[in-house]
């Protein structure tokens, strides 16, 4: 594992330089080995089936088989929505650093997963009436962003690979434009059926694709959840198996819908008192204890995706705005602390941090 921290020790090495100067990018620069290195994770476990925690509804006999009979595409990386946004990490690195080594072996296992004839029984399973809330919406976010980093890639393996998993894009677009109006309260957990986090990449999807009826979907349910928040209570923060906050999540959500001077004005009535570093719980990183105990290790996996949130809000807010500065500054602490820890040796956290890290830097190199 000592080539992962090369991997950390070059990213703490960026941030230090960079952070210093506030109104500058926190550019990451990596090397081809080092991402090499960090592909590896999802690499070795999108094919890798047991253990796996499958989030089944049997209607039948019929219905017991193994996860790769149930999910031909994503049966891998102990869950679905792992899997889903394994590949996405795979897609990320090898259309950013075409040039790996091991570039081949990830095309050789895109190409196995991602076919036509997987999807269509990916869509058969979720397709029953029994599991309409299948993945909603983590999984079906992660698949939206999977799309949606097929569909800016100009390259033959991603159109083949857009061409295979379209039809299911498309069903999981229909499915939020079915669900998310009959939702009437959101979801504020810290995981998997957390609504805005869901909302946050449909919007990205919408946005990138141009679907203008998801676009507003999820425009006018954002509002209609979050609008008229104030004086959120982020000292509660975090709950003790957390990998999303509450509260940063729908920051990061609200700076996508709102104008930028709306968006200013709502989040200093949302979180008043950030300027003065407070609450203390939500702007220092989290505590981990056991990274065997796979709720515990989500703490790392918050720790990630509250830096990129706290980033992506603070370059939103205007340069001389005092809680820009105190977001910047804890977006490096949490970093810091998560990316020492992607790899632990413990599967129950490494077949999925390594998405959160990569997604974190991809926030903090093209926001």
């Amino acid at each position: 594992m000592k080539v992962i921290n090369i991997l950390t020790i070059i990213i703490l090495l960026s941030y230090s330089s960079l952070l210093l100067a506030e109104d500058s990018n926190m550019n990451i620069e990596i090397t081809n080995d080092t991402v090499e290195n960090l592909a590896l994770l999802p690499l070795n476990c999108i094919q890798q089936e047991y253990p796996n925690k499958p989030n089944h509804v049997i209607n039948g006999l019929k219905d017991v088989k193994t996860p790769k009979q149930i999910h031909p595409s994503f049966y891998g990386c102990y869950d679905w929505h792992s899997s889903v946004h394994s590949h996405w990490l795979l897609v990320y690195i090898l259309k950013n650093f075409p040039q790996l080594k091991i570039a081949d072996n990830i095309i050789d296992r895109l190409n196995e997963n991602l076919t036509t004839n997987n999807i269509l029984k990916e869509i058969e399973y979720i397709n029953d009436e029994n599991r309409k809330s299948f993945e909603r919406p983590y999984g079906w976010a992660w698949l939206l962003k999977l799309y949606e980093e097929l569909y800016t890639w100009q390259n033959d393996y991603a159109i083949k690979w857009r061409e295979a998993i379209e039809p299911l894009a498309k069903l999981v677009a229909s499915k939020y434009k079915e669900y998310f109006p009959k939702q009437t309260y959101p979801i504020r957990t810290g995981t998997h059926s957390n609504t805005a986090f869901g909302l946050t990449f449909a919007y990205d999807y919408a946005i990138t694709i141009g679907d203008n009826k998801l676009e507003n979907i999820v425009a006018e349910r954002a509002k209609k959840y979050f609008l008229d928040d104030t004086n959120y209570p982020a000292e509660l923060e975090p709950n003790g198996n957390d990998f999303l906050s509450p509260c940063l999540t729908e920051a990061d959500l609200m700076r996508r819908i709102l104008t930028k001077t709306e968006f200013s004005n709502w989040f200093h009535k949302f979180l008043p008192n950030i300027a003065d570093n407070k609450p203390e719980s939500l702007l220092n990183p989290a505590v981990i204890t056991d990274r065997s105990d796979p709720q515990i290790v989500h703490l790392d996996g918050l720790n990630l995706s509250r830096a990129w949130c706290m980033y992506g809000i603070a370059k939103t807010l205007d340069k001389d705005d005092p809680s820009r500065k105190i977001l910047l500054e804890s977006a490096e602490k949490h970093a810091k602390s998560a990316l020492a820890n992607v790899t632990s040796g413990f599967y129950e956290g490494e077949h999925w941090l390594a998405t959160f890290a990569v997604y974190m830097i991809n926030v903090f190199n093209n926001y």
